[in-house]
């Protein structure tokens, strides 16, 4: 498989949208947010996203460009834990046109997508942004307490709970 880069997504997203009627959302999430914030070394081989339009013709789509990709109309749903209410609103438009909008997730909502997930390369994805933007850990606390009040009651929300504190720790410690 090979690397997808943003300037490709944003041209293939631009003729997809051409052919539509209804105007397209697309929240950018992974790789692709991380590169349009500064990390170019970031390799993806995907498309990880949040869209308004009807998943199986842009799925389609990018299959057939050899563009393999993860969409819901909902990234809340990606995990038990939820996202912090308001993260469309504080989407970051990237690109935009008519028929064509283009966002990625602020960096505090991004930092909650990875801690939601928890890998090595999540972790490392997630300080590069506390970072990079100066986020302090009560932001953070915020709105990972934020995210919680709104999820579905479960026990692994324990375990985010653990991992906010575990990557707060480390945030501290990697100052």
């Amino acid at each position: 498989m090979s690397q997808v880069d943003l300037k490709k997504i944003l041209s293939l997203l631009k003729i997809f949208a051409k052919e539509r009627e209804n105007r397209i959302e697309v929240i950018l999430l992974g790789g692709l947010a991380l590169q349009h914030y500064g990390m170019q070394d970031r390799a993806t081989i995907d498309v990880d996203a949040e869209v308004s339009v009807d998943l199986e013709k842009l799925f389609q789509f990018l299959k057939a460009n050899q563009i393999p990709s993860d969409l819901s109309e909902n990234i809340s749903g990606w995990s038990v834990v939820a996202m912090p209410p308001g993260y469309r609103d504080r989407a970051i438009t990237i690109y935009q046109n008519p028929c064509l909008r283009v966002a990625v997730l602020c960096p505090l909502d991004f930092i909650i997508s990875k801690l939601r997930r928890f890998t090595e390369e999540d972790i490392h994805d997630a300080l590069f942004i506390v970072k990079k933007f100066s986020i302090l850990p009560e932001e953070i606390e915020r709105a990972a307490h934020e995210a919680i009040c709104h999820s579905v009651k479960d026990t692994a929300l324990f375990l985010f709970q653990s991992n906010v504190r575990l990557f707060l720790n480390k945030t501290i410690l990697w100052g």
